[in-house]
């Protein structure tokens, strides 16, 4: 069985390229943030850079309490890894509750800025329907931190084959994905029937 990387120590550059775990988060990092500047600049070209940044960073948030995986947090949680040596997983909880802060900021104060794209309506629908759609984000709370529970032993073992703790809850996350994928299709059948003014 092999050891653990201690929290405490530093992950060496050379590491992230020749672990093949680590080599795998750091290209998923890559890709991620690639396209969350993408469209940064997209969204900035078509409503300026002000409502651009808003409307990124919530659309940021989308992908941190409705989906089920750990790549929005990885954004954040990734860094803080390399740079102090905090477990992604402690750090997402302070990503989980920033995300929470700049919804409640952008409901309390720029309410109309959900309008701007489909992403952001489906969001303001789930946010403002706690029965039953908060169980999307329930859900998807508990698939990103065993995802970011696996992203953290990605960093501390170097090969696939050591990954202990996924082999012994992968059957775990994938019912929390399976259950997932059956609320949100149930949410938007739900939001499909509202919008064609069907009511059952």
């Amino acid at each position: 069985m092999n050891k653990i990387k201690n929290v405490k120590e530093k992950i060496k550059n050379s590491e992230l390229l020749t672990h093949e775990t680590k080599r795998y988060v750091l290209i998923r990092y890559l890709i991620v943030l690639l396209i969350v500047i993408a469209y940064f600049i997209f969204i900035s070209f078509k409503y300026g850079v002000k409502n651009g940044f808003l409307v990124t960073l919530l659309t940021w948030s989308v992908f941190v309490f409705c989906t089920p995986v750990a790549d929005a947090g990885t954004l954040v949680d990734f860094p803080i890894r390399l740079l102090i040596h905090v477990r992604m997983i402690v750090s997402e909880v302070f990503v989980t509750v920033f995300a929470a802060v700049l919804n409640i900021y952008a409901l309390t104060f720029n309410p109309q800025i959900y309008n701007k794209t489909l992403l952001l309506r489906l969001l303001k629908h789930i946010l403002l329907n706690p029965i039953p759609f908060w169980l999307i984000i329930i859900l998807s709370t508990l698939g990103t931190f065993m995802s970011i529970y696996f992203g953290d032993e990605l960093l501390d073992v170097a090969k696939h084959s050591e990954r202990e703790k996924f082999k012994k809850h992968k059957s775990k996350y994938y019912l929390i994905l399976l259950l997932f994928g059956f609320l949100l299709t149930v949410f938007l059948y739900d939001l499909l029937l509202k919008d064609l003014g069907i009511h059952i």
